[in-house]
């Protein structure tokens, strides 16, 4: 009897020990799962929100008014690497970009509390910094009540971590702190190309001038199509997000709508009236070739130094109706070049911005073409100014006109013709 009892408190002994495991087992795997499936939510939103990957080439080099000294007011981590963006460490987790993060307070300062705004745009104001080791920068500040805006600056710290070439605007750092998202970049204190088209306060830019704009804004696009791995797509090309420089070198800016080319293709709708590809509105569907559309549109804008809200297009497509595609195009120029311009060279760059603005795609130019043929007409103005100067100068010394007043080269298109005597020679990525 004693036998069976003991027998009997063993095996529930047993079964009791059994079961607590079994339970102990149970909560270990109810756990596990459990995690598992907040780990892969987590990075389900964490890939929705990634529209650009880091990977790239960085090539060509960085030209710029001002320079990042080895004294700049930043914040950098352990061996010299960048704290992360604060926004960023809640959400996504992203590894970081590479760029510097400068501080709220320096910013502040440089900026004298933020009243020397120079710009406005969708993202936020722009502010001119004077920082304590004496570069100036741009600091783009994101409206804090912008959720589109805190997407741009999240995309452009991504994409201008890797991109570097000579015809974009360099992004030197950025701030993530106290609320706020801003954007350092390198000063173009020349401003924008929208303002010397309009501004009645600046001059008129000379045709020749024009014409290099037009390359350079060319050589930063092929730069992003060809040159960039993967390829990026900027999608708001126009006059207003094309900067210049104190040598009035062009640079490509303002990548908040960028996108890699293999990374959804069928994203919003998004950019400038007037500039967008037709065949990008109608499909949803963004190529290298909506960029080409946006740059033809942006090529008669520098020619007629008018906008597509003022009727660009329709002004363009009437006088196309009058000529065969090729010549003719004189009747659009902007009255400000006063007569001043080759025609041989206003219907080239004209036939090549009506080849951009083709209603079908695969009709358009690729960007690497547009780059040669602007190269080729620049060469070609820059061999006839040699040739009529050597005449000139001959003539010079036959024919003394004491009554003629002397012709005065401003310094800005001196520096210009000395930027571009070397460029003209060699194609660059």
């Amino acid at each position: 009897m004693k036998e069976e009892s003991l027998g009997l408190i063993i095996g529930v002994s047993i079964g009791v020990v059994i079961g607590i495991v079994l339970a102990i087992f149970a909560f270990i795997c109810h756990r596990y799962h459990r995690k598992r499936s907040q780990i892969g939510n987590s990075s389900s939103r964490r890939a929705a929100t990634l529209p650009i990957r880091t990977n790239g080439a960085d090539s060509c080099t960085i030209l710029s008014d001002s320079t990042i000294g080895p004294e700049s007011p930043i914040k950098s981590g352990r061996n010299g690497m960048p704290f992360w963006l604060d926004g960023f460490k809640k959400s996504s987790m992203i590894p970081a970009s590479g760029l510097p993060e400068y501080a709220y307070k320096d910013l502040q300062k440089a900026t004298h509390n933020f009243t020397t705004i120079i710009g406005q745009g969708a993202f936020g104001p722009v502010y001119k910094a004077q920082m304590s080791t004496g570069e100036t920068v741009a600091v783009k500040v994101l409206a804090t009540n912008s959720k589109q805006g805190e997407k741009e600056f999240h995309t452009e710290v991504m994409l201008l971590g890797r991109l570097h070439h000579r015809n974009l605007v360099n992004l030197v750092g950025y701030c993530a702190e106290k609320g706020q998202h801003m954007l350092v970049y390198v000063y173009m204190s020349k401003g924008s190309l929208a303002s010397h088209l309009y501004s009645a306060v600046n001059e008129a830019l000379s045709w020749n001038l024009r014409v290099h704009v037009a390359l350079d804004v060319a050589r930063g696009l092929e730069y992003l199509h060809d040159g960039a791995v993967p390829p990026v797509i900027h999608r708001d090309i126009k006059s207003s997000n094309i900067l210049l420089d104190q040598s009035m070198r062009a640079r490509v800016a303002d990548f908040g709508l960028s996108r890699e080319e293999m990374v959804d293709k069928h994203a919003a709708i998004r950019g400038t009236f007037g500039y967008l590809d037709p065949e990008y509105v109608s499909s949803g569907t963004f190529t290298k070739k909506s960029d080409v559309y946006s740059f033809g549109v942006l090529l008669f804008e520098i020619i007629a130094g008018r906008n597509p809200q003022q009727g660009l297009m329709e002004y363009v497509e009437l006088a196309a109706m009058n000529i065969d595609g090729k010549d003719g195009w004189e009747e659009i120029v902007d009255s400000r070049l006063d007569g001043n311009f080759d025609v041989k060279e206003l219907n080239e760059v004209a036939s090549l911005a009506y080849k951009c603005i083709n209603h079908a795609p695969r009709k358009r130019p690729s960007m690497r073409d547009i780059v040669q043929v602007l190269t080729r007409i620049l060469k070609s103005s820059h061999h006839g100014n040699h040739h009529k100067n050597s005449l000139s100068a001959l003539t010079d010394e036959v024919y003394i006109d004491a009554d003629q007043p002397e012709t005065k080269i401003s310094a800005t298109d001196h520096r210009r013709e000395e930027s571009m005597d070397s460029v003209l020679n060699s194609c660059e990525v």
